[in-house]
């Protein structure tokens, strides 16, 4: 996948979208490419985060065990496909953390990958850049956390 391609991808994400092109060659520049076999995990819960992931090509099941006292279990809180997003989010507001869902490949996937210390440096550096991606997040947070919600019920 050349630079270009790259591009592309990143324009089609939920959460890139609307951006100036400027910003999103810039952030093509960070980018790299991975690619999984079926029931390959990107991610496990538990482990350290640092990227955010850019599904180019393929499905990701995002599960989360859970411990309710006498509830417990996995549950799928998410099912993403094409231009959609994940990863450790705490990575943009400048904060480590662990991951809490693990990622497992559906089928053939190709991911774009970028290190979110590289794209806070990014959103620091140009406060609209920076505003915009919040904003997004701040959506997108919001939605993962109705579908774990919703998972959580069904245990």
């Amino acid at each position: 996948m050349d630079r270009e391609e790259i591009g592309q991808v990143i324009e089609g994400c939920e959460f890139f979208q609307g951006l100036k092109k400027k910003d999103l060659d810039r952030i093509a520049a960070l980018c790299q490419v991975r690619t999984f076999e079926p029931g390959e995990c990107v991610f496990s819960q538990g482990d350290f985060g640092e990227h955010l992931y850019i599904i180019a090509e393929g499905h990701i099941f995002l599960e989360r065990s859970m411990d309710l006292g006498l509830r417990k279990g996995r549950a799928v809180i998410g099912v993403l496909g094409k231009g959609r997003v994940l990863g450790c989010w705490s990575t943009l507001l400048g904060e480590p953390h662990n991951l809490m869902s693990t990622a497992i490949c559906q089928k053939p996937t190709r991911l774009v990958v970028i290190k979110g210390a590289d794209l806070r440096d990014m959103m620091t550096g140009n406060s609209d850049l920076g505003f915009s991606l919040l904003e997004k997040l701040c959506f997108l947070l919001k939605d993962r956390i109705e579908g774990t919600l919703g998972a959580m019920e069904k245990i």
